[in-house]
């Protein structure tokens, strides 16, 4: 009897509360633009934020609104550009990027300060210790950059930096925003032309050569020997004007501590 009466009981709070949910689903319901749904259905659906709006939703909710450019998803590219033009119109050109580490330093290049024990992510040792290694602009190495990639692009090499996968990266900067040394950067990935490995503004010479076997050292040689007057030190790290560089390599051959690099990497 009583487990009869309890099953009963159950029933009648199910179907109450079922009741309940569905009246204040009505009641509260938010409509729903119809075009924002379309521009959704268009939208890869990766969420990753890089369009500067949260999430897929977000940013079609903003472009049905006129509020977002419709070249903003660099996850699905110029084929959702152009399906968003299709719907609503403007300018869907779109310049695909992927991400590059701007640094070289290495388990072999770049000597740690000592043994770190503290928590394992790079945003905790830039919190207590600054950097890990005696580079205090160097790649930190325990790869927030990896876990927050949400396409698989990134993985920690044997050497202790993060690789790039060319062929899976969309550009998205995600990575970027996450590294605390601000040394991942995003170039347009048809881009040919040099570019600094290094993220080290420390102007001393021998500080530089003491904390990383390949940083800059700021002697400026690349910026002498360019023909197309297309480098300047910016902060101490070598800016390349990628509208005037032809993509010569002399700076690469000529760069003594082999820190400037052709692209595509």
């Amino acid at each position: 009897m009583i487990i009869l009466t309890t099953a009963i009981f159950a029933l009648i709070l199910a179907f109450v509360l079922g009741f309940t949910l569905g009246f204040f689903k009505k009641i509260f319901a938010v409509e729903q633009d119809p075009l924002a749904e379309q521009i959704r259905e268009c939208l890869p659906g990766a969420n990753c934020g890089a369009c500067g709006f949260p999430g897929c939703d977000g940013y079609a909710s903003a472009v049905a609104a006129k509020k977002a450019d419709i070249n903003k998803c660099s996850v699905g590219g110029q084929a959702v550009a152009d399906k968003l033009a299709a719907l609503v119109g403007g300018n869907a050109d779109m310049t695909p990027e992927v991400a590059v580490i701007a640094c070289q330093g290495s388990k072999e290049c770049a000597p740690l300060k000592g043994e770190y024990t503290g928590l394992k992510t790079c945003r905790g040792v830039q919190i207590s210790l600054s950097s890990a290694k005696l580079c205090a602009w160097g790649c930190i190495g325990f790869g927030d950059c990896v876990n927050v990639c949400k396409f698989n692009a990134l993985s920690m090499g044997a050497d202790g930096l993060p690789f790039i996968d060319r062929e899976k990266c969309t550009g998205c900067k995600v990575c970027a925003a996450e590294c605390p040394k601000g040394i991942i950067r995003a170039v347009p990935k048809d881009v040919k032309g040099a570019i600094a490995l290094c993220s080290n503004r420390n102007t001393v010479k021998s500080q530089v050569m003491k904390t990383c076997k390949v940083g800059c050292i700021k002697c400026g040689i690349c910026v002498k020997v360019c023909p197309d007057g297309c480098i300047v030190l910016e902060d101490g790290v070598p800016k390349v004007d990628y509208a005037k560089c032809s993509a010569c390599g002399v700076c690469v051959s000529k760069c003594p501590r082999k820190v400037m690099k052709l692209l595509p990497l």
